[in-house]
């Protein structure tokens, strides 16, 4: 009996701490932790405001001209209500991080969210009148409940953690983890005091100054420092509900292990919308191509796909399907030359007898000389046909509505096009 009530303890504990951890932490769901932006940087600030950083920190960012965000803790906030108010009328944004510096997993559900979430969200309001909505956790931390009952806040950790809480790191070595570690995108954790349990009094000043020399290295590099509110907003994938970001998050894992694991090579490193691999075609029926050119099964082609990434980009901007299919048009026929070389000097290439994909978005391929085919029914259709409204309802921000609208137009087509035939439109 006893060690039966210990097991179920101890699954409670794990259920309570570690998987969230594992969830938020390593899949990042329901959290925001990197941009995709490819000039931004996000500088966030814990465990203030203090009344001896703070004041130097908001003088530092001024001089950069940079823009940051401050998860304050409540009951500091309640002291240095002048503090909150400059950093809110000189443009940067506050977040909550709790209003003592206590972990979650210490803590009820309920505590968390009215004690120390709303609790601080409030104090904040009635000095600068504004609520906030973002909110990270002491340590990064989470339990099991968070992610429902803190369902009103954004929740963000961090990619870039250099451990400035420590003094005996210094100038120097700070210096170096942070200008190694920030890359476009990245949300940086740093902290304007050291008066919570496990950091140096005067830590902070470390971090002063190696901020001013990073600073300056980051608008060298073309790096610009914004509020995570800004970062999330220009991060595509954040506009979309949680359910769909999570979906959307587990597919872009897959498709980074397809691409390895099929070794998918992109035709233009700068522009990384298709992607080529040399296979036999499997098909029973020949293509047969209009210059008389037939692929017939075993034969090598150029197999095409689309980076579901950037569909997923382009999708989320257009203002319609028609937009959409224009711009991949476009993008696709700049493309096409750089295809018609590979396919023509490159060894790997050497015995493809064409260009060849599968898709539903085909509309227009024949401006660029491809011949649109029927897939041949049975299995191997029907389970692309799934495959492919399932992969249109998770890239594409509108794929359910989408998936409602004109379902005619939403049918898989084999699309194809012979190596001469791209030697005589993109090469000569």
């Amino acid at each position: 009996m006893r060690e039966r009530l210990l097991f179920s303890f101890v699954l409670i504990v794990v259920a309570y701490t570690i998987v969230p951890w594992v969830v938020t932490r390593i899949f990042a769901i329901g959290v925001f932790r990197r941009g995709k932006v490819s000039n931004q940087v996000a500088l966030t600030f814990d465990d203030g405001p203090d009344p001896v950083y703070t004041p130097l920190l908001l003088d530092l960012l001024r001089k950069h001209e940079a823009k940051a965000t401050f998860f304050v803790l409540g009951s500091k906030a309640e002291r240095q209500a002048g503090l909150i108010e400059r950093i809110h009328k000189e443009g940067h944004q506050i977040g909550i991080h709790n209003y003592s510096h206590m972990s979650n997993w210490f803590q009820f559900p309920w505590n968390v969210r009215r004690k120390q979430a709303d609790r601080s969200a409030e104090i904040v309001a009635s000095i600068t009148g504004a609520k906030p909505v973002y909110y990270r956790p002491p340590w990064g931390i989470l339990n099991l409940f968070d992610l429902i009952t803190l369902k009103p806040y954004k929740v963000v950790l961090w990619s870039v953690m250099p451990k400035d809480w420590r003094s005996r790191i210094g100038k120097t070595k700070l210096k170096i983890r942070l200008m190694n570690g920030i890359k476009e995108g990245s949300v940086v954790l740093l902290h304007d005091s050291g008066e919570t349990f496990g950091a140096d009094r005067d830590a902070p000043a470390h971090m002063l100054n190696a901020l001013d020399e990073v600073l300056a290295s980051m608008r060298q590099r073309g790096l610009k420092p914004v509020r995570v509110d800004e970062l999330m907003h220009a991060s595509t994938e954040h506009r979309l509900g949680m359910f769909k970001r999570m979906l959307f998050n587990v597919w872009m894992a897959w498709e980074r292990c397809f691409v390895k694991l099929f070794r998918l090579k992109a035709v233009d490193r700068s522009d990384p919308l298709l992607k080529l691999r040399v296979r036999e075609y499997l098909g029973k029926q020949p293509i047969l191509l209009p210059d008389g050119e037939q692929i017939r099964k075993g034969d090598l082609v150029a197999e095409m796909h689309l980076d579901n990434y950037t569909l997923f980009k382009l999708g989320l901007d257009a203002r319609s399907s028609v937009q959409l299919a224009t711009q991949l048009i476009r993008r696709t026929r700049t493309l096409m030359p750089e295809i018609s070389k590979l396919l023509l000097t490159d060894p790997l290439y050497q015995n493809v007898k064409g260009l060849y994909g599968i898709t539903m978005i085909h509309r227009g391929s024949k401006q660029l000389g491809f011949t649109v085919f029927d897939l041949p029914e049975g299995l191997f259709a029907r389970a692309t046909r799934i495959y492919l409204k399932f992969l249109l309802y998770v890239v594409h921000p509108n794929g359910k509505k989408r998936l409602k609208e004109k379902t005619d137009l939403l049918e898989p087509k084999i699309v194809a096009i012979s190596k001469n035939e791209l030697k005589i439109r993109y090469i000569a």
